[in-house]
């Protein structure tokens, strides 16, 4: 699988909350950030959880804390499989 993203690249985390396991935090669930860095492909933690091994891109996101938290000047940098993004 080829990445989608590339540093640079403004992002959505995608929204909701899914019936099953999943590594998307609950407060970057809906706003945009920015990649950071492609950190390789790993195997999908949603999928492995049910015995599929499925390795796609992940990603170093950096959200700004004032949008996920409504306060603070510094960045939050979470890692997010592709499937977990959309384009902003």
């Amino acid at each position: 699988m080829s990445a989608g993203f590339e540093a640079g690249d403004r992002v959505r985390a995608r929204p909701g909350d899914p019936d099953h396991h999943t590594r998307v935090p609950r407060y970057v669930r809906g706003h945009a950030g920015e990649i950071v860095a492609l950190l390789g492909e790993w195997p999908l933690p949603d999928a492995s959880a049910g015995g599929v091994i499925r390795p796609e891109p992940c990603y170093a996101v950096r959200f700004g804390a004032r949008d996920l938290f409504g306060a603070g000047d510094h960045t939050v940098t979470v890692d997010l499989w592709e499937s977990y993004l959309e384009r902003a």
